[in-house]
């Protein structure tokens, strides 16, 4: 479990993005900030190998690189919104989609699509939803993950806020599955929302958010 370090920069994006009364502008753009610093603490967990270049002075750096392919795959809808970022860190890594949807009696996961990359099972992946509530989701997603090949220490969860009853989840199933997050909740409520939460995040980045 790696939670972001709790600064009070952190803290007052937070104060942007629970804000019900937050513009969808604001939101968008101070949701950006927290995922940039999710995915860079996600990418220094992955393994790395020695990488020595020559400088323009012409010493030698003895550098890092990654050890195998970097591969995202998004929870669609949330997890889209995380993507803009991670190809802007890594402009070459290529990007899966997972559609889960969640019953909203039965609150059970239901797989709808799945496009991953072929080579998937030698990538190093991570794993991006920004709301790890029940873990439902996230169990179904490392499920089928696990379908393609991929073994669980090769899998890093980047999720925005999380819940302890999610964490256990995954944790209880998946072990070696790492999860960065930027919040862990208090707990859930009745309709399985986060507490203090932030509502529907895809709703609210995406606009379409139901009327109060």
């Amino acid at each position: 479990m790696h939670l972001l370090p709790q600064t009070n920069r952190l803290r007052s994006l937070h104060t942007v993005i629970r804000d019900r009364d937050a513009s969808r502008a604001d939101f968008v753009q101070t949701s950006a900030q927290i995922f940039r610093q999710l995915l860079d603490t996600a990418l220094d967990l992955l393994p790395v190998v020695p990488a020595p270049v020559r400088t323009p002075v012409g010493q030698t750096y003895h550098g890092l690189r990654p050890a195998a392919p970097v591969c995202g795959v998004s929870i669609a809808r949330a997890g889209e919104s995380m993507e803009s970022e991670l190809r802007a860190m890594l402009p070459q890594t290529r990007i899966g989609k997972i559609l889960i949807q969640r019953d909203r009696t039965t609150k059970l996961p239901h797989l709808h699509y799945a496009a991953l990359p072929p080579d998937i099972a030698t990538s190093q992946v991570l794993l991006l939803d920004p709301m790890l509530a029940t873990g439902g989701t996230a169990l179904a997603a490392l499920g089928l993950l696990r379908e393609y090949g991929v073994f669980e220490e090769d899998v890093v969860f980047v999720s925005l806020l999380s819940s302890p009853e999610g964490i256990s989840a995954v944790h209880a199933r998946y072990p070696r599955v790492r999860i960065v997050t930027s919040a862990i909740e208090e707990r859930l409520n009745a309709d399985a929302y986060m507490v203090p939460g932030i509502g529907d995040f895809g709703d609210r980045y995406f606009g379409t958010d139901q009327p109060r």
